[in-house]
């Protein structure tokens, strides 16, 4: 059963750019190479919410648990927590379209 892995969170003032590079250049392309499927991502423009939302579809919880305890992971996932604040990271399963839970 394919499942997603929804990561939220608000990008730290000053380090667009560097979020921007660094999503495009490295995060998302190991999470294409991993086979993690990019199905959404939202930029919230008012409230209290996340200013950013982002799903990645796996095949399953199994193959996602795998990429998620793997080493590569680690470091990307501290490399992201470089530029953002309010990090949260949910797995919840796949029902296509917009999810937040």
């Amino acid at each position: 059963m394919r499942v997603k892995l929804l990561l939220s969170y608000d990008i730290r003032p000053g380090v667009e750019e560097q979020y921007y590079h660094f999503m495009s250049t490295e995060f998302l392309f190991w999470a294409h190479e991993q086979g993690l499927l990019l199905s959404d991502a939202w930029y919230t423009l008012y409230g209290p919410y996340p200013s950013r939302v982002i799903g990645l579809v796996a095949e399953d919880v199994r193959h996602l648990s795998q990429l998620l305890n793997s080493p590569e992971w680690a470091v990307l996932e501290a490399r992201l927590q470089d530029f953002v604040t309010n990090y949260q990271r949910r797995v919840i399963p796949y029902r296509g379209g917009f999810q937040i839970y």
